[in-house]
């Protein structure tokens, strides 16, 4: 038996569960030539999100600031939310699934300050299942989910800056010289620094009031 045909069935295996987890791989991200060093800043300090981003902008090719960089290109995470809604109930009223969800709002900006990316909001939402008898079982079903919805919107904060400087800068198709290519996938970047950063407490959540049917 020759390897070829196994790595082949790898690669379409690896394709397949990427595609499954929400990350689809796309053009190089494009980010303006004057941009300069970048520094990415949370209300969090200990942020996992900020320093996912930190690290995929990094092995993207953009170039980090330092703590005695003065002037510095700045992506502040404005806030991070999450929340869990339940959305199923058992015969005996208790939530039996919920709905994670996890909303950031950031706005990325100039050394001068002036607003390169807008401020913007990206909001996931991903549905688990609490078992009322079994809730170690439940936390960590949770904290894994959490761990998968950063880098996805990991790989989202990314997209979304891509996508406005393409279009402020007229899209890349039409104005090539505008903007400078990274050579790395956002979607990429973001899942590899996302598995180094080590995994955090749980976040706090602000848990709502069940409905009865």
């Amino acid at each position: 038996m020759t390897r070829r045909p196994l790595i082949v069935l790898a690669t379409a295996a690896l394709a397949l569960t990427l595609s499954a987890c929400g990350f689809h791989l796309r053009s190089a991200m494009t980010l303006p030539p004057d941009l300069g060093p970048v520094r990415v800043v949370s209300v969090d300090r200990y942020s996992p999100l900020a320093e996912s981003l930190a690290q995929a902008l990094t092995r993207a090719g953009a170039v980090p600031a330092t703590p005695e960089t003065e002037s510095a290109a700045v992506l502040d995470l404005l806030s991070e939310r999450w929340g869990d809604t339940p959305v199923a109930l058992d015969q005996l009223g208790r939530t039996q699934e919920y709905s994670l969800r996890y909303a950031v709002i950031f706005e990325l900006r100039k050394s001068d300050g002036t607003p390169l990316v807008p401020r913007q909001t990206i909001e996931l939402a991903r549905d688990y299942v609490s078992n009322p008898t079994n809730s170690i079982g439940t936390e960590g079903e949770r904290e894994v989910l959490q761990r998968e919805m950063r880098r996805e919107m990991s790989a989202a904060v990314l997209r979304r800056i891509d996508a406005v400087v393409k279009n402020v800068g007229g899209g890349s198709a039409a104005a090539p010289a505008a903007a400078r290519p990274i050579a790395t996938d956002a979607a990429q970047a973001a899942m590899q620094a996302a598995e180094s950063v080590a995994p955090s407490e749980p976040a706090k959540t602000e848990p709502a009031t069940p409905t009865p049917p």
